[in-house]
C-alpha cells in the first residue's frame, strides 16, 4: 500500500502535541485549521447558550431547537431539546430529526467514531481514522434522558427509546427500544376503533 505524503501543516500540528489521525488529518492545510478553529469557538459559543437558565421557559420548545438548526442540524418543527442535549458539532449536518419529537435531557447524538476495521494488537488507536454516518430520528419520537445515539442510525417515527440508552442499530417506527445496547421490547398497538 503506498504511504500519502503529509502535509507541513499536519507535521506541524503532531510537532505541537495533537495526535491527530493521518488517515483524515494528514494533508490538511493551514486555511482549512484556521477555519476549524474560528468554527470550533462559534459553535462552542452557540452550545454554551443552549443551557443559559435565564432562558428556561421558552429554551426547549423554541431557543434550543432554534440554535440547533444554527450548529447546521436538520430539525423539525414542534421540536423539544432538554437541558445538556449536545450534538456532534463537527458533523451536525448529518443529523436529522423530525417534526414533534421530543430529545430529553443529557442525550448525546455522535455521527463519528474511530473506524476499528483492521485494528491489531500494537496498533496505535489514535492515529485511526473514523467511520461517519447519519442519525435519522423520525416525527414525534420520544427519546428518554442520557440516550447514546451511534452513527448511522435510524429511529423510525412515533418509536419510544428508554432512558441510559445506547442506540447502535435502526429502531423501527412505532416500538419501544430500551438497553445497553438498545433493543426493541415492545410494539406499540393501534387504537382500536369503537
Amino acid at each position: 500500500m503506498e504511504k500519502k505524503k503529509l502535509s507541513t501543516t499536519y507535521k506541524l500540528l503532531r510537532a505541537l502535541g495533537f495526535n491527530y489521525s493521518e488517515e483524515e488529518y494528514g494533508d490538511v492545510s493551514l486555511w482549512r485549521v484556521i477555519k476549524q478553529f474560528f468554527r470550533n469557538i462559534h459553535l462552542k459559543h452557540l452550545e454554551k447558550m443552549l443551557d443559559r437558565f435565564y432562558m428556561e421557559p421558552f429554551a426547549p420548545r423554541k431557543l434550543r431547537p432554534y440554535l440547533i438548526r444554527k450548529m447546521g442540524c436538520h430539525v423539525g418543527k414542534n421540536t423539544f431539546f432538554g437541558d445538556y442535549v449536545r450534538m456532534d458539532t463537527s458533523y451536525a449536518d448529518m443529523i436529522y430529526i423530525g417534526d414533534y419529537t421530543h430529545i430529553t435531557s443529557g442525550c448525546r447524538l455522535l455521527c463519528h467514531q474511530r473506524d476499528l476495521t483492521g485494528y491489531c494488537v500494537g496498533d496505535n488507536a489514535a492515529s485511526l481514522g473514523y467511520r461517519t454516518g447519519e442519525i435519522h430520528i423520525g416525527k414525534g419520537v420520544m427519546v428518554g434522558m442520557e440516550t447514546l445515539i451511534m452513527p448511522g442510525v435510524t429511529i423510525g417515527d412515533g418509536a419510544i427509546i428508554g432512558a441510559g440508552s445506547i442506540v447502535t442499530k435502526d429502531i423501527p417506527a412505532w416500538t419501544i427500544a430500551t438497553g445497553r445496547p438498545a433493543r426493541v421490547i415492545k410494539s406499540i398497538p393501534k387504537r382500536e376503533i369503537e
